[in-house]
């Protein structure tokens, strides 16, 4: 994959990005659903794909994107301005932690770092776009009691492993889990992902499978039609 992707309403350069353009990703950002949305926070951008897809997806909202890494953040900076939904996407370079600010938002997402206790990437800058320790998750969701509407979702996509944590940790903050979608890459195949999605309300949990492909190198029906409006191949 070369350094510029072309999706048909922008583009993403993620040259210098230690976490580049990925299924998890894009998957996330196609799934994501919630009504009345006019304000989207989007924790850890990389490229910036993600907020991207939100402001297409969500055309009266002002996307907000923080990313930790400097070079990142420069590159959806410029990915944001060369954009046509530039005056409805703010970038800050800041670990989300140390943001201080008083906003709230309908929709928080994110494509989290993970593998808890396992064995970290040498890398330093991709060691912090893709691990993490049980303390990120304690405080995103920490975070998200803070700063999500009443009625504001939290939608986030993670390995199944983690589910269990997950959801005793969003209780823990008064965030219940509302809906579950386990991503399988074939229909025999076990899931390997989970977006999930909570809320403050203690919903009946709303609970769904995705398939990727049909068989190998053919993608689904499905994945065809979620990301037609963003892929240019579809």
């Amino acid at each position: 994959m070369g350094n510029i992707f072309e999706f048909k309403q922008f583009s993403v350069n993620q040259e210098g990005c230690a976490m580049r353009i990925n299924t998890d990703g894009v998957l996330l950002g196609a799934m994501t659903d919630h009504s009345n949305v006019s304000s989207v926070l989007d924790i850890g951008t990389g490229t910036g794909v993600i907020a991207l897809m939100m402001a297409q997806k969500f055309p009266n909202a002002h996307v907000y994107a923080v990313e930790i890494d400097k070079q990142a953040s420069e590159r959806a900076k410029e990915n944001f301005e060369n954009s046509s939904f530039s005056e409805r996407l703010t970038i800050i370079n800041s670990d989300i932690f140390q943001w201080e600010n008083d906003m709230r938002f309908d929709l928080i997402v994110s494509n989290p770092p993970f593998y808890i206790n396992s064995l970290h990437n040498p890398d330093q800058r991709r060691k912090v776009a893709k691990h993490t320790d049980v303390e990120f998750f304690q405080g995103m969701f920490k975070f998200a009691a803070d700063h999500l509407e009443q009625h504001g979702s939290l939608q986030i996509i993670v390995p199944v492993e983690l589910l269990d944590k997950l959801i005793e940790e969003g209780k823990s903050n008064g965030l219940h889990l509302q809906k579950q979608i386990d991503i399988q890459s074939f229909t025999d195949s076990q899931p390997f992902r989970s977006i999930l999605s909570f809320g403050r309300e203690n919903l009946k949990l709303v609970q769904d499978n995705f398939i990727i492909y049909k068989e190998r190198s053919q993608h689904s029906d499905s994945y065809k039609t979620i990301l037609k409006p963003y892929f240019l191949a579809f």
